[in-house]
């Protein structure tokens, strides 16, 4: 995908996921299958079947979400919040986006949650400099060092893809 493409999308999504996390909604689906663009090119997150409103800071322990975007804390069945969960799937899409797989890939389900968990994120040389520190921020194995969604609204980079969205 051209980063002009990927950073209007990326915003907003980014716009969406910060709605729905000030309302404490979290989608625990994000993936590209779930982000759909109407005839104008527009974000449309789709399939709230995991999604849940509780408190931002209150912890649920639910193997839940698509095996490649899962969080390390799913993937190790321990308690999370939901917004951190959604914060690891969109670092999986923006990779996604520039490198055409997932960052971590298995043989079957029990390798590929073992190197969600143990291995180290690698990024190709490829990734322009401002997605490439979204996605090392997104995928951190610690859930909270990771950005909010507010704070990844904020970044240059995805303020740039919400200008692109108003001029188009």
């Amino acid at each position: 995908m051209q980063e002009h493409e990927a950073v209007k999308i990326y915003a907003q999504l980014y716009s969406a996921l910060t709605y729905l996390h000030q309302k404490c909604v979290a989608h625990r689906d994000i993936k590209l299958e779930n982000v759909m663009l109407d005839t104008s090119g527009n974000v449309k997150l789709i399939d709230f079947g995991f999604s849940t409103q509780i408190p931002n800071t209150q912890k649920v322990k639910l193997f839940c979400g698509t095996p490649s975007y899962m969080a390390p804390e799913i993937v190790q069945k321990i308690e999370f919040c939901g917004p951190n969960t959604d914060i690891y799937a969109s670092g999986v899409l923006l990779f996604a986006f520039f490198c055409g797989c997932f960052p971590f890939r298995g043989e079957n389900n029990k390798e590929l949650y073992r190197k969600i968990q143990e291995d180290e994120l690698v990024i190709p040389s490829h990734v322009p400099d401002g997605p490439r520190a979204i996605i090392e921020a997104c995928l951190k194995k610690d859930p909270d060092i990771r950005p909010t969604s507010q704070e990844i609204l904020q970044s240059p980079w995805v303020q740039q893809g919400l200008l692109f969205s108003i001029k188009s």
